[in-house]
């Protein structure tokens, strides 16, 4: 494939990763470094993808659920599942409400992935954090993540 394909494709991937939680943005960053060629590329358009997927869920939460309610219908959950949410989207939602805080708990979360990056991305969008900042760090975060993995397997081949 070439540049384009591949960054194309890696876009692609990313987006759906950022909404479907069983497609694997960091397995497939691994892949592309094995093959080498463009896997900056790649890890570029992967970042962009799970931002732009992440940027989707803020604004859904900045918004409430209308108009990603109609795409994605809500599933009843159950006391545990709810309660499970909650323990984790409070104490992050008055964190991220925080200047100071804010960014730097997008950017971790982005980068190593605890908390978790979609429970932050709902989160923010509740707290107020401007969705350029949230978008930056999201970014910048998930770039990292993604040539650190990729790196390797590009090197080892």
């Amino acid at each position: 494939m070439n540049g384009l394909a591949e960054a194309t494709a890696g876009l692609g991937y990313g987006l759906a990763s950022a909404l479907v939680p069983v497609v694997n943005a960091e397995a497939y960053a691994v892949i592309a470094g094995r093959h080498g060629g463009h896997a900056l590329v790649v890890v570029l358009a992967l970042a962009l993808g799970q931002t732009a997927g992440k940027l989707l869920l803020f604004e859904s939460a900045r918004r409430g659920t209308g108009w990603l309610g109609r795409w994605f219908p809500r599933r009843s959950r159950s006391g545990r599942a709810a309660a499970r949410a909650a323990r984790w989207a409070g104490p992050i939602r008055r964190w991220l409400s925080r200047r100071r805080t804010g960014l730097p708990t997008v950017f971790v979360s982005a980068a190593v992935g605890i908390p978790p990056l979609a429970v932050v991305s709902f989160a923010a969008g509740t707290a107020g954090l401007r969705r350029w900042e949230f978008a930056g760090a999201c970014l910048a975060g998930r770039g990292i993540r993604f040539a650190v993995l990729a790196l390797p397997a590009m090197l080892a081949f």
